[in-house]
């Protein structure tokens, strides 16, 4: 049996989706932008698809949404563009974060520092979130954006929005946050949560890779990371890929729907609790971070005394997915930045394996995939000579 459990990391094309896709790659082909029918025929598909990203997120009509490649050309669009528009050319040289961001945001922050922006790292805490009152502290007369995910993609905790929203709104500060994990998994609103700048990426939600967006409030416009031509408004550069967008629409649609929010509240975290209950009666492990507070398909396990590159091997010989971390960063085999975020040790921060769910996974499979892990577990441990022969006085505790 195959079974996938690296949803955080990408997940499977609705077939649905798949199917309203289909037409623009042979039949319905033209440039968007040109003056012919068959550009003009892809038009209205176009403006159904986003019409569904607006209602998924519900955005005000006046409001932008912008098609891009993905969400890492998203958040680096708006922290780009508030640094060319409110540091290079403003008087503000300040942006809030927090430790951990997505590569997409603390990769772009650190070549922002290269070129003299102060940037403020926030901590989180010993659950693995951020306090909303740590943002109010850090707001100085000279910052210019604050950028917080909504859902960390390796743990699924869930950090206060709404509140960082409002803190910032009172301050006239800017705030971006990453819902790259969210979007399908709990309701994101951008209106109630007083969000400016919110990224997302389709292949996170069931629709295709190669595609994302970026909301911008009114009011908030920015320079475009990318010039040439007038699409987008001006605001991106290219010609649309119309199948994308069109994927992306429809599985924006498919997984915000109430039906589908309920769906992954229930049976998705019902799969995801069966899992970790049952890999938590293994001896020596733990859910990082805690179990409140967090989307309903994620967890990030560490089992004491097993790396967590040989425990992927072991998965992936028995045909299990699952990750050690973000997939943008799988070639690095740093301790996890996450778990040493959180303050876990040396030893434990190279022991976490990412389990995230979708609603494709069937119980038959999750039954499948607790007896594999816990033969991988045994084996591991069986062959460590950190977990079976290590003093008592070691800083394990073991």
């Amino acid at each position: 049996m195959e079974v996938y459990l690296d949803n955080n990391a990408t997940t499977i094309v609705d077939p649905k989706v798949y199917e309203e896709m289909k037409p623009f790659f042979c039949d319905i082909y033209g440039n968007p932008n040109s003056l012919h029918k068959f550009g003009a025929g892809t038009h209205p598909k176009m403006v159904e698809a986003l019409n569904f990203l607006y209602e998924g997120i519900n955005a005000a009509d006046e409001d932008d949404i912008i098609i891009m490649s993905n969400a890492t050309e998203s958040i680096n669009t708006v922290i780009k563009g508030i640094w060319i528009d409110k540091i290079l050319n403003g008087n503000k040289n300040h942006i809030i974060t927090s430790e951990v961001e997505h590569p997409a945001v603390t990769a772009t922050c650190k070549f922002l520092e290269s070129q003299g922006v102060s940037v403020t790292y926030l901590p989180v805490n010993e659950d693995g979130v951020l306090e909303a009152s740590s943002v109010k502290d850090y707001i100085r007369e000279d910052t210019a954006l604050v950028s917080i995910m909504w859902a960390n993609n390796e743990t699924g905790k869930i950090f206060p929005i709404k509140e960082i929203g409002t803190i910032c709104k009172e301050a006239g500060i800017a705030f971006h946050t990453d819902a790259t994990q969210a979007i399908g998994k709990v309701p994101v609103d951008v209106q109630d949560f007083n969000v400016d700048y919110l990224s997302f990426s389709a292949h996170k939600f069931h629709g295709p890779k190669g595609v994302g967006g970026l909301y911008v409030r009114k009011g908030y416009d920015l320079t475009p990371l990318l010039h040439g031509g007038e699409q987008m408004g001006g605001h991106r550069a290219g010609t649309v890929d119309v199948a994308s967008m069109v994927g992306m629409g429809w599985a924006m649609k498919l997984a915000t729907s109430t039906m589908a929010l309920a769906y992954e509240k229930n049976h998705v975290s019902k799969l995801r609790d069966k899992l970790e209950a049952a890999i938590l009666e293994l001896p020596e492990t733990v859910v990082i971070g805690g179990t409140a507070n967090r989307t309903p398909n994620t967890t990030l396990i560490s089992f004491r005394g097993v790396e967590g590159e040989s425990m992927l091997w072991d998965l992936n010989q028995n045909g299990i997915g699952a990750s050690t971390g973000s997939a943008c960063a799988s070639e690095d085999l740093e301790a996890n930045p996450v778990m040493n975020a959180f303050g876990s040790d040396s030893e434990l921060a190279h022991t976490g394996v990412r389990f995230s769910l979708s609603r494709f996974n069937t119980e038959e499979q999750i039954d499948y995939a607790i007896t594999v892990i816990k033969n991988a577990v045994t084996r591991l441990r069986g062959i460590s000579s950190s977990y079976a022969y290590a003093p008592s006085c070691h800083k394990s505790g073991l």
